[in-house]
């Protein structure tokens, strides 16, 4: 990355791919890039394209993935696990009822969330259930331990699936979506239905607010030494340090590729100090966060009475584990690799 010369423009190493449908998630399993779709099917483009019929009663509404599998949640209550040679296997079914969140450990636990009941299965295959105390939008599980956060109206919950008890609560009023966890395990942090984030300092529940966005943050992205946040729903990528004990208290946040439009998807590179941003209309920028140098990797056309094409927000952003290629969708069904010159 530090040699790259970010005066130039890498759109021409970009190779669109034709996914056809809102793009819900992107993953590179096994190195192979997939793209996971809202009409749900699991497509892996390139020379040998294949697509995969994931949930061929349903749509798909949640993913998460990692290096080697991609776990989907549909509209018909099923959650299904595809692997790069495109085998798929259900894991869990709910007879119907919406998945509104999913979470992924690296040992292949999973956890999911259906309205107030939320479920863990192990990487054995045991599965747990709790009832939160409202509908939870948000799932991660904690860096240490088997043991799972949850985002609900009024705050977060800490529940160790294995250990008989009362989850430990973090409070803060408000409807909140989405939750994530520092790399250290100190931080929780989770999105709002009021615009704002907020944050908890684990050990001693001190809060942190985390507000001015306009629109609502659904992206988040940790650098790859944990030291930075990068958040979404902003007319830039609003990025949060995280390098002393106190997180972000009382210091305030960097920004980068700032644009009208807002940004919608952002993903920290694997080993360098710098991001990949999408917005609203399409476009992805590649941002240095030391000094906020740019680089353009997609800048799409306004459309034409003769194509009808429109604009459509980025809504999935990855990169691949040597930080050598991007992977993007979007909800109108465009997508594209970009590979970054040696």
């Amino acid at each position: 990355m530090n040699d790259i010369d970010y005066d130039k423009s890498l759109t021409a190493h970009v190779a669109e791919i034709p996914a056809g449908d809102h793009v819900v998630a992107a993953a590179f399993l096994d190195g192979a890039p997939a793209l996971v779709l809202a009409n749900g099917e699991i497509i892996f483009p390139g020379d040998n394209s294949r697509r995969i019929a994931a949930h061929p009663d349903g749509g798909i509404i949640v993913a998460t993935a990692d290096s080697r599998r991609i776990i989907t949640g549909g509209d018909e209550g099923r959650i299904v696990q595809t692997t790069a040679d495109g085998a798929t296997q259900e894991l869990a079914n709910e007879g119907g009822k919406w998945i509104d969140a999913l979470a992924l450990r690296d040992d292949g636990a999973i956890a999911w969330s259906v309205a107030k009941q939320v479920r863990a299965r192990d990487a054995k295959g045991v599965v747990k259930s709790f009832e939160a105390p409202s509908s939870v939008r948000g799932l991660a599980f904690m860096p240490k331990g088997y043991r799972v956060a949850m985002a609900h109206y009024n705050g977060l919950s800490l529940w160790f699936p294995n250990i008989t008890g009362e989850p430990e609560t973090l409070k803060w009023a408000g409807s909140h979506l989405d939750v994530i966890i520092s790399r250290d395990g100190q931080f929780a942090v989770s999105s709002m239905q009021e615009n704002s984030l907020h944050g908890w300092r684990i050990a001693d529940k001190k809060d942190m607010r985390m507000t001015g966005y306009p629109s609502k943050t659904r992206s988040f992205s940790w650098s790859s030494d944990g030291e930075w946040l990068a958040t979404s729903g902003a007319d830039a990528c609003v990025v949060w340090p995280f390098q002393s004990k106190d997180g972000p208290m009382g210091k305030a946040p960097k920004e980068c590729g700032v644009r009208t439009p807002k940004v919608t998807q952002v993903a920290f590179h694997p080993k360098s100090p710098a991001l990949a941003v999408g917005y609203e209309d399409g476009w992805i920028l590649l941002c240095r966060l030391a000094d906020g140098a740019e680089l353009l990797v997609r800048r799409t056309p306004e459309g034409t009475p003769t194509t009808g094409r429109k604009r459509a927000a980025v809504s999935a952003l990855v990169w691949d584990s040597e930080g050598k290629r991007l992977l993007f969708g979007a909800e109108n069904g465009d997508a594209g690799l970009l590979t970054l010159p040696v």
